[in-house]
């Protein structure tokens, strides 16, 4: 997977197209936090000229992706430890309040695609054997589906739009700690159920305690990364 620089972009909307590939590489960790973009690097790498490559970079600050510094250059964002355990703690309230809004507000078509969507989850050989979980687009993500579901447009918007891509890049590490892709599934499948059963208070117990569960599992990844060996 980590090989999205690698490829050389093929004719589609040229800067949708770079804006992607930077994107996958920095979810996927093939441009780390706090790393710096090279612009003529990535061109090469990419086979683009710099203007693309710059409005690219420009729509993945407006995401909060990557951040410029006056003399400095662009750099991956990067959190510490604390302001992400902060950002988990915010994500829990918001995210547990859009799963029980969504178990009322969910149509059986909609809870149909969830099931389906989960199958397809579960297909997905790095889920299989334990080594990720990775949600490449919103359409294929799970919380971004409830939340979207829940039809309160304030959430919506903090969830899917100011947090989403940035904790994106943390769900991924998460989803590698070992262990994690599998216990997330199953996690996932409860919060389904929970769902299905059109229970709010047990849809926003089992959604708080799967982001709890990943927050413990996202810092611990993080403390490992910095400790010294």
């Amino acid at each position: 997977m980590n090989d999205a620089l690698k490829r050389p972009i093929r004719a589609q909307s040229l800067v949708d197209a770079v804006t992607e590939r930077l994107e996958a590489a920095i979810v996927n960790g093939e441009l780390a936090p706090g790393s710096r973009l090279s612009e003529q690097g990535l061109a090469l790498s990419l086979g683009v000229s710099r203007g693309p490559l710059r409005e690219a970079i420009r729509r993945l600050e407006g995401r909060k992706l990557v951040q410029r510094t006056t003399n400095i250059g662009v750099h991956v964002t990067q959190l510490t430890g604390n302001d992400l355990s902060d950002l988990l703690v915010v994500r829990e309230a918001l995210e547990g309040m859009a799963c029980g809004l969504a178990a009322s507000a969910m149509t059986d078509a909609d809870l149909d695609d969830l099931d389906r969507l989960l199958g397809e989850h579960g297909d997905q050989e790095s889920v299989r054997d334990g080594t990720g979980y990775y949600q490449q687009s919103p359409d294929f993500d799970f919380h971004f589906r409830i939340v979207s579901a829940s039809r309160n447009e304030r959430l919506i918007q903090m969830l899917c739009h100011d947090l989403y891509d940035l904790l994106r890049v943390y769900r991924y590490k998460s989803s590698r700690f070992s262990g994690r892709a599998t216990a997330a599934l199953d996690e996932h499948l409860r919060i389904a159920a929970a769902l299905r059963a059109r229970d709010p208070a047990a849809a926003e117990a089992a959604m708080r305690a799967h982001i709890r569960n990943a927050r413990t599992h996202i810092l611990a990844q993080i403390a490992a990364d910095t400790t010294p060996v």
